[in-house]
């Protein structure tokens, strides 16, 4: 078993490979979902699903076109334990790998990471620009217009709530719910 680093240890070397704002808050943000859900699914793990959202996109600002390969690398080369490798590298599934997400934990990595812009998008186009009075409802209709939020694959998200075996207006529901957990300064 190899090492997993604790919160702050992940924040700071996610803050060594990526300078980028919007990364910076993306990681925390998919963080602070994967936490959500493991105090439903998992709570004695629940730093772990925290360290795993936070380190997904790891390598994205540096090394864009091998996302997902340079991450494995780096967190090999750190003796990071392979579960925490394999739960990141699975994030990237049919897309930059062929490591199919299994476990829960890799499934909700897998679907949220795509659903966290699509909601973030929908609630910063309301006249509030706020979570708190977004609904599942108007989710689902940007979810079913291609062109809003573009970089969000549907294809994605349809597969993570179908491998998950939820419906995805529940899935939707959740994620809100734990965004909203957050406040809505993650959309600043």
């Amino acid at each position: 078993m190899g090492y997993i680093p604790d919160l702050n240890e992940a924040q700071n070397l996610l803050e060594e490979y990526n300078q980028d704002k919007f990364l910076l808050k993306h990681g925390k943000i998919v963080s602070g979902i994967m936490g959500y859900f493991a105090k439903k699914y998992d709570p004695d793990n629940e730093e772990f699903w925290r360290v795993a959202g936070l380190l997904h996109d790891l390598d994205f600002e540096r090394y864009p076109k091998e996302h997902c390969i340079k991450t494995k690398e780096i967190m090999k080369d750190m003796d990071f334990d392979d579960k925490l490798i394999r739960a990141v590298e699975s994030h990237g599934f049919g897309i930059v790998t062929d490591v199919e997400p299994e476990h829960m934990m890799e499934k909700i990595l897998y679907t949220t990471d795509e659903l966290s812009g699509l909601i973030g998008a929908a609630a910063i186009m309301r006249p509030s620009r706020s979570l708190r009075d977004l609904g599942v409802k108007s989710v689902m209709k940007k979810f079913k217009t291609p062109s809003f939020a573009k970089g969000c694959s549907r294809e994605v998200i349809a597969k993570g709530a179908q491998m998950l075996d939820m419906e995805l207006r529940d899935l939707i529901e959740i994620t809100i719910e734990a965004m909203r957990s957050m406040g809505d300064e993650i959309l600043d």
